[in-house]
């Protein structure tokens, strides 16, 4: 109690502002202990979920199909235009639109590879690597052990519950995305059609033009319906 002072107004005055300075100095060590471990908790958290998207668009990319071809042809571009050299058959690659959507399997395979082998599981790291090695030696590769992999982590991840015994899923295999040859002839032809729309446009303002040097009434009359 020798802290205290109540023998004068003077010691209470003290003793009062003493207790204060003391109370307002732990509430902001608490304060400032709180916020350090809510930013840290913050982060940590947008970590996760940045770690859980990018597996997630990995697992899409991998496992993104039930049907068709499940395997991954690791022929590069290079090596379709030397066989195409050989055969004497050079012409046919550009149009060939099995290549050209095997290779952009290929191509999305191999950026959710490197994303797994960055962010992925130590079990993940490990099938990651050998599907990479396998590709890079040329040899085509499955993605369905890896799949399973990703979806049993990512369940867990988001406290969802294991898939029953009792439901069978078929084998997963890459994505298969679309043409990229018919959507370059879609846009090319819609580029097409609106150079004519714009042609018509000029034709029309033409003839409007010529309208009113005869009248106002034809002058609208043609830019209304031109040609």
């Amino acid at each position: 109690m020798r802290f205290f002072d109540f023998s004068s107004w003077q010691g209470v005055l003290t003793t009062l502002v003493g207790l204060a300075v003391f109370t307002l100095m732990g509430v902001g060590i608490r304060v400032l202990i709180m916020q350090t471990i809510q930013q840290r908790r913050e982060r940590m958290n947008r970590q996760i979920n940045e770690r859980l998207k990018t597996l997630i668009s990995a697992y899409r990319a991998l496992g993104g199909s039930f049907t068709g071809q499940l395997t991954v042809d690791p022929t590069h571009l290079r090596d379709l235009r030397n066989t195409a050299q050989e055969d004497g058959d050079e012409a046919v690659l550009p149009e060939n639109q099995t290549s050209d959507r095997s290779r952009r399997i290929r191509d999305a395979v191999e950026a959710a590879l490197s994303d797994i082998i960055l962010l992925g599981t130590v079990e993940h790291v490990r099938l990651a690597g050998q599907a990479a090695s396998d590709m890079a030696a040329g040899r085509p590769i499955e993605t369905a052990a890896l799949v399973v992999s990703l979806r049993n982590f990512i369940r867990t991840a988001l406290d969802l519950g294991p898939i029953p015994d009792d439901i069978s899923i078929p084998f997963q295999g890459p994505t298969r995305g679309q043409g990229s040859a018919g959507r370059g002839r879609g846009e090319a032809a819609n580029a097409r059609g609106a150079g004519r729309a714009g042609g018509g446009g000029a034709g029309g303002g033409g003839g409007g033009g010529a309208g009113m040097g005869i009248g106002l009434g034809v002058g609208r009359s043609d830019s209304d319906h031109p040609g």
